[in-house]
């Protein structure tokens, strides 16, 4: 098993540690990850919520995609930083947001979705499995 990893909000007060490896790493392009992130796509880690261990207050926001799923995020009420999510349609998992780990050293994706949405300027590596 790897190192339990610790994902944070910009302030430091929402935190969620995480053991053993994520079950995906993927980038989403669709409009509604890039409003949440304010960049081209959002890029997230998913584990068995077993292996998530959540600490501090949080605001919950809850969106319906275009598939009709509904999603759970969680920011802090302090800086707004989104620190975890999962979808209705996979409650046993949590996705957190890789930059919330601040570490350049994190998982590449695996995935890439949303695709028809994606910046014409971002380049995903050929062996990331796009799906749309």
């Amino acid at each position: 098993m790897t190192r339990p990893r610790t994902a944070s909000c910009t302030c430091g007060q929402l935190r969620a540690e995480v053991s053993g490896e994520p079950v995906r790493i993927s980038v989403c392009h669709c409009l509604s990850c890039q409003q949440r992130t304010g960049s081209a796509f959002g890029y997230q880690a998913r584990f068995p919520r077993a292996h998530v261990n959540v600490t501090g207050a949080a605001t919950e926001y809850i969106r319906t995609a275009d598939s009709g799923n509904r999603i759970h995020f969680y920011f802090c009420p302090q800086c707004g930083a989104t620190v975890h999510y999962y979808l209705e349609s996979a409650p046993d998992i949590i996705a957190v947001p890789a930059g919330a780990f601040a570490d350049p050293q994190f998982y590449a994706p695996k995935f890439s979705v949303y695709e028809r949405r994606q910046h014409s300027w971002v380049s995903i590596d050929a062996d990331v499995e796009h799906a749309d």
